[in-house]
């Protein structure tokens, strides 16, 4: 096999600024995920079926349909319903953490609802309010198990960033099937962008272990 690396240096700094793209967009959709996911969880678990209901289904709807439909829909049909045109930029973060507080929202969920019962009643019984009971006792206690479902959230997101090349947003797969495009070569590309994310995602990984530890 003929392997040009050629190729892959005329278009290595273009694969780096995809490759910063990527990093960026990953890291704004997750903090908006996890932001989102954190209320969206409050409602699901809330006694009121008007914040339970409609939180649910959004759960549903965005864990039970393929991200490249939602990419499509939220580029061709949300952003310019709100801002006039389409910009890949805001598809690709406003696609990824709307699919990602889905996510979150059941990483949440599961997390505070593993606290035992009995110290929110302890927390009760000394005169704190629900939301101080949340804040003091049972957030720190659930984060500390979510760390590892929201760092393997944090590697899939990552990997999904992808699919944005679809509405041309300049991250790693865009410089990648533009290479493709103009020297009609798969390997080199293709094998480029895949030993980029693996990097990536084996730093995270490394990452999140030395966090868990911490913790």
């Amino acid at each position: 096999m003929d392997f040009r690396f050629d190729i892959i240096f005329e278009y290595g700094s273009l694969l780096l600024k995809g490759t910063g793209f990527t990093i960026i967009i990953s890291l704004v959709s997750i903090l908006m995920g996890s932001v989102g996911g954190l209320a969206i969880s409050f409602s699901k678990m809330s006694r009121y079926w008007f914040l339970k209901w409609p939180s649910q289904a959004y759960i549903n709807f965005f864990r039970g349909t393929p991200l490249y439909v939602q990419i499509l829909i939220v580029h061709f049909g949300l952003i310019p319903l709100l801002t006039g045109s389409t910009n890949p930029w805001a598809s690709a973060i406003t696609a990824l953490s709307l699919n990602s507080a889905a996510y979150c929202a059941e990483i949440f969920r599961a997390g505070i609802q593993s606290i035992d019962k009995g110290q929110r009643e302890a927390a009760y019984s000394l005169g704190m309010s629900h939301w101080e009971t949340m804040r003091h006792i049972i957030l720190p206690q659930a984060i500390k198990r979510m760390i590892p479902a929201f760092g393997n959230e944090f590697i899939v997101l990552v990997k999904d960033s992808s699919l944005v090349a679809l509405v041309a947003a300049p991250e790693i797969m865009y410089w990648s099937n533009a290479m493709r495009g103009q020297y009609m070569r798969v390997w080199e590309p293709y094998l480029t962008a895949a030993a980029i994310y693996f990097i990536l995602t084996y730093s995270l990984n490394k990452l999140l272990v030395y966090i868990e530890r911490k913790v």
